[in-house]
This record gives structure tokens, C-alpha cells and sequence, in this order.
């Protein structure tokens, strides 16, 4: 071990970005060096694609994220024009789907929605900002309630989170009071109808800057800060395999996009982040393969529906004045959508699903000018139940050593069923959106279930345990089972059920196991010493 401990870090979400701001604030002897496989998207590394007033160059950073099927874009990833089919849509703008069609796309039949985002900052630099905390079986078991608490406090910290962002908003408050008067009654003290909390920070107009990998990041990409001098962001490379030797991590093989070129990066500790489905492939790809690799896989499905607001129940809670005066405050930043968000939030036993309730002045998608709908002056709220999906070891993805995608790894097969599990939950779920719905106003759009892999939110291929029992990939400070210096992160490691955004959990968790790999780092120094 040299006197500077280098870090490697393979993905540069927030995951990643929690394990850098972590390990470089701990130890003011280390190096942490990050690997991005796609492209910086903003001048500030990881910043939110939200946050962008001008809508081309919203369009120009969300296409260059879309990894296959980024366009003009594409060379810049290194990826020959020759494997993309053109015309391929993507998921949602800023991602692309993982079996996009054409040679190099992975399979995923049962799993059709399946995508990600190739760019500095991950699909921090798209998501939501949606962290709500995990709550009853959600928690992860083996982590007791006062750690647990620390750790999600932390992760709510480097996110910062806003517990009552839009509370001020009438339109807001009166939906909730619409939604309160329909199940408040059926709710449990502490898990009522409130406002979702999200990570940003609130401005003087009142709209959000929306957090993003670099709102983690923080002092490391400040200038001339004692962290900043330690880290290092290199984006467009693509590491192609983890190095170990006798059950320890060495370091990283990388390719370098833009050259082609292929090198050897030593690290004393390689923290891997990318995501669901990519993070298990490197390992596969670097002959890593426990049993539970890629398997236990699930997401939460939601059950979704628009509803244009009813005039007589809205104005009956604000005034016209209230109204006219949040729409031309709301004027003043048009550019994001997202005017007031609302929740019910997940307990058990009685409610297992989490709802969240979106209000936008104009709806998802155009409607014809003869819908009855059409220019509600009271706008419309885009709203769904999130429900839980059961892990078993039949759902999951799987490696093929002699197929290669688009990047030249063994091609992934995703294989994923519904079961007699979920249905039940899925079918109160709907019953439940139509109740809410009828509370508001009047359906836009009927409610359904989004296709599998809908979500984004990927958890389980990469499952933490608490033993090496072969239905987990990583041990409960996420260090890969038999290696203690290769540790993965990110919404993977959740071995539990859940029906809401992972991120700040995943975050928790990564704060878990970045404070166990500087203590671990640390002791390795103190004992070298002593030799």
C-alpha cells in the first residue's frame, strides 16, 4: 500500500457520488478516482438535467445520456452507428432501453421497460427527486433502528432533502385536503396524506434546484477544497473488468472512449455503482459470479392514471386569488412542470403501497381540443400506487459468455413474472387509484399497470445478507461476499420488498458501507505501519 490509498468507484451516481463525499471527508489520505462510462451532460459534473431553463439544450443533454440510441451522439460513447436500429424509442427521455432491438440489444421479453442512463451523474441527473424513507418491511432487518436512523439522517443530508417542499402551494393543500377527506379515516397516526418529500433546495421564486450527483458530491467538485485536490472524475471510460487476485480487488482495466485506448488503474479498494443490471454484469464479465448474482430481482409497479381536477371541489378549498397568484408565480418558471407533489405513504399492514400524487397544470400527453378535459383551468394531477413485488430467485438476469451486447459484455436475458403474490395487491392498487381519482376530478386517462421494468427502480441482483448462504451477493456492509476490499452499491443491495423510490435508502446504505470500508482502509494502514 503506497501512502496514498486510491479508490476506485465505477459508476458516478449518487450512489457512487455518497461513496466518494464519504470516504474523501473520512480520510485525508485518500485518492478516490470515479469512472463514467458516458458523457459529462452539464458544466457542473452530475447537476440534474431538470435544471436546465433552455429546452434544446434540455432535449441535446437528455439524448446524450441515451447511450445506444443517442443519435448524434452516439460516437462520442464509442458505440459504432452499425448496432443501433434507427428509429429505436427510448424509455423516458435521458434513458435507453436495455433490449433497444437490432444486434447488441440485451432480451428482456418479460421485462420490456428496462433502461438506463449512460452519463455523468447516472439517472441522478433525470430522476424524480422523490426520497421518501423506507418504512416497516422495507427496512432492512439486520440494520438496527438507531443506525438506521443515522444513516438515512445522513443520506437525507447529502441529498438534501425537503420534507414539506410545496407546502405552500394552495393547490397543493387542497388536494391533500380532497385526499384526506377520502382515506384519512383508514390511515394510521404518522401515515396520512402529506407532502413527498424530494431532494433539491427551494428557490426564491418558489420552484426547486433539483438535487443531483453533484448535490452528494458537494466540496469534491469545489474549487480548492482539500477534497476536490483528491478526486477525480473521468468521464467517457469504460471499465471493462475488476482485477482481483487471491480474493482481493487490484484495481480496474479501463478503455478510455475517446482514444480506444486500454490500461490498468491499481486501487486499494474497488467500489462498484453502477446499476442494477450493469453492476452484475461487470462482476460476471470479471469471472465475479456468486450464486444470488443477478437474481432476486424486483421493482415496484405502479398503477397509474390522469385526472383533470374538478372545478366546484377545488375552488370550494381556494380562493381565486389563491389561485391566480400561485399560477403567476408559477409563470416564472415554466420550465419545469412539477408544481406541487403529494403522497400516502407505505404501512402495513393496511396500506402496503405507496401513492404519489403529481399536480401539473397541463397533462402528460396531448389530448384532443374536444376532450371535455382538454384546458381544465384547474390543471390535472398524474398520480400512481406503487406496489411491492415478492423476491424469489426465479426473477433476475442472467450472462451470456458467448453472445456480446453493444459494449462488447456477455448479453444479458432478463427473466421476470407477476405472480399470484402480487396480484391481490395490484388489484386493491387499482381499486384504490379510482377511489382517489373520483375524489379529485375526472379520469383523463383510465388507470393501469405500467409495463414490467416501468419503474426505473431496479433492486436485488445484487442483494446484501447477512450470511454467505448463496441468496446474497454482498454481506451487510456491502462488501462482496470473499472479497473484503470490492464493494457494490446502489438499489441492487435491497433485499427487501418495496413500493417507493429506493434512493435514499440506497444512499443510507452506501453511507454504511463507505464508513465500514475507511475504518476497514484505515486499520490496513495502522497494520502496514507496524510492519
Amino acid at each position: 500500500m503506497s501512502s496514498t490509498t486510491t479508490v476506485a468507484i465505477v459508476g458516478s451516481g449518487p450512489i457512487g457520488s455518497a461513496y466518494a463525499r464519504v470516504i474523501l471527508e473520512a480520510s485525508p489520505d485518500a485518492r478516490v478516482v470515479m469512472f463514467e462510462a458516458g458523457p459529462q451532460l452539464t458544466a457542473v459534473p452530475g447537476q440534474s438535467v431538470r435544471n436546465i431553463a433552455d429546452p434544446d439544450e434540455k432535449a441535446r443533454a437528455r439524448e446524450m445520456s441515451q447511450g445506444p440510441q443517442s443519435g448524434a451522439f452516439r460516437e462520442s460513447l464509442g458505440i459504432p452507428a452499425g448496432v443501433v436500429v434507427e428509429g429505436m424509442f427510448t424509455a423516458r427521455q435521458g434513458t435507453h432501453l436495455l433490449d433497444f432491438g437490432g444486434p447488441g440489444s440485451a432480451h428482456a421479453a418479460t421485462f420490456p421497460a428496462a433502461a438506463a442512463a449512460t452519463n455523468v451523474g447516472g439517472q441522478g441527473a433525470h430522476w424524480t427527486c422523490a426520497i421518501p424513507r423506507p418504512a416497516f418491511s422495507e427496512k432492512v432487518d439486520f440494520i438496527d433502528d438507531a443506525e438506521w436512523e443515522d444513516l438515512i439522517s445522513t443520506a437525507e443530508g447529502l441529498l438534501h432533502a425537503q420534507q414539506a417542499a410545496f407546502a405552500d402551494s394552495a393547490i397543493g393543500t387542497a388536494i391533500r385536503s380532497l385526499l384526506s377527506d377520502e382515506f384519512g379515516a383508514e390511515l394510521p397516526a404518522g401515515y396520512g396524506v402529506g407532502t413527498l418529500p424530494v431532494a433539491g433546495d427551494p428557490q426564491p421564486d418558489g420552484s426547486m434546484m433539483w438535487a443531483g450527483a453533484n448535490t452528494v458530491l458537494g466540496p469534491l467538485i469545489e474549487e480548492g477544497t482539500p477534497e476536490a485536490a483528491r478526486f477525480e472524475l473521468r468521464d467517457l471510460t469504460l471499465v471493462r473488468r475488476v482485477e482481483t487476485e487471491d480474493g482481493v480487488a487490484t484495481g480496474v482495466t479501463i478503455e478510455d472512449l475517446r482514444t480506444k485506448e486500454v490500461s490498468f488503474f491499481a486501487a486499494d479498494a474497488v467500489v462498484v455503482a453502477a446499476d442494477a443490471f450493469r453492476s452484475p454484469q461487470l462482476l460476471w464479465a470479471s469471472g465475479i459470479r456468486p450464486r444470488a448474482l443477478g437474481r432476486y430481482l424486483t421493482e415496484h409497479h405502479v398503477v397509474i392514471t390522469t385526472v383533470a381536477l374538478d372545478e366546484e371541489r377545488m375552488s370550494a378549498r381556494i380562493t381565486d386569488d389563491e389561485f391566480e397568484a400561485e399560477l403567476a408565480r408559477r409563470a416564472q418558471n415554466a420550465a419545469d412542470p412539477v408544481a406541487a407533489v403529494n403522497r400516502i405513504p407505505f404501512s402495513e399492514p393496511g396500506h402496503p403501497f405507496s401513492l404519489q400524487v403529481m399536480y401539473a397544470e397541463n397533462p402528460p400527453f396531448q389530448l384532443d381540443p374536444s376532450h371535455p378535459a382538454a384546458g381544465n383551468r384547474w390543471g390535472y394531477v398524474n398520480m400512481g400506487y406503487g406496489v411491492r413485488k415478492h423476491p424469489r430467485v426465479e426473477d433476475g438476469v442472467t450472462f451470456d459468455d458467448s453472445e456480446l451486447d453493444y459494449r462488447g459484455f456477455p448479453n444479458m436475458t432478463i427473466e421476470y413474472a407477476l405472480t399470484d403474490a402480487e396480484q391481490p395487491e395490484l388489484d386493491e392498487a387499482t381499486e384504490r387509484v379510482r377511489r382517489a381519482g373520483a375524489a379529485l376530478g375526472a379520469f383523463v386517462a383510465e388507470p393501469r399497470l405500467l409495463p414490467n421494468g416501468s419503474s426505473l427502480h431496479y433492486m436485488g441482483t445484487l442483494r446484501m445478507g447477512q450470511s454467505d448462504d448463496g441468496t446474497s451477493v454482498a454481506d451487510p456492509y456491502s462488501r462482496v461476499w470473499g472479497y473484503d476490499n470490492l464493494v457494490v452499491g446502489g438499489n441492487a443491495l435491497i433485499p427487501t420488498a418495496n413500493t417507493m423510490n429506493p434512493t435514499l435508502m440506497s444512499v443510507a446504505i452506501a453511507v454504511r458501507g463507505a464508513r465500514k470500508l475507511v475504518e476497514q482502509l484505515a486499520a490496513e494502514r495502522v497494520e502496514e505501519v507496524a510492519r
